[in-house]
């Protein structure tokens, strides 16, 4: 039978990564578990094993490592040819099309995000209005990177039930 696995890292493609630590540590106060460094396509191992992933269809990249409160580990990725989507949330596609933080003071968290240069995508709304104070928005990070964030975890937000 299976068991539920945990979840590890989520990567991100950003086109500073040093904006993105700084935004990422000022604002959502991840920190750096390991700082910058220059990946390149050679025979290295990590060379090898990022040509498994990516192809051969690149020179080098930059890469950072932070983490989350709850120990998830983010992977900041620079890469030279970085094109932000006209349209950054194609839903309809298959795919990630966003990732989920909690913070329960989401009005706060909102108007930092967008002091450093990201916007809101919609009001904040509530779940269950009038009975419990679980409230959700979507936002975007400076780089175009979607971003959902919660009051509440995530299994007491669905544990209702159905809206």
């Amino acid at each position: 039978m299976p068991y539920p696995r945990t979840f590890s890292h989520i990567g991100l493609s950003v086109p500073d990564i040093e904006k993105a630590i700084t935004f990422y540590t000022e604002v959502l106060g991840w920190y750096v578990i390991m700082e910058p460094s220059e990946i390149e396509n050679d025979d290295s191992p990590i060379g090898e094993m990022c040509r498994d992933v990516l192809g051969n269809d690149w020179d080098k990249f930059r890469i950072a490592h932070l983490s989350t409160g709850d120990k998830i580990g983010i992977e900041l990725f620079e890469f030279s040819n970085n094109e932000i989507p006209v349209n950054n949330l194609e839903f309809w596609k298959t795919g990630i099309f966003h990732y989920c933080i909690q913070d329960p003071n989401i009005e706060e968290l909102v108007e930092k995000i967008k002091e450093y240069g990201g916007k809101q995508r919609m009001p904040i709304r509530e779940y269950y209005p009038g009975e419990k104070p679980y409230k959700m928005v979507y936002v975007e990070d400076p780089f175009g990177n979607v971003v959902e964030i919660y009051t509440h975890s995530y299994e007491l937000t669905y544990s209702a039930g159905a809206y």
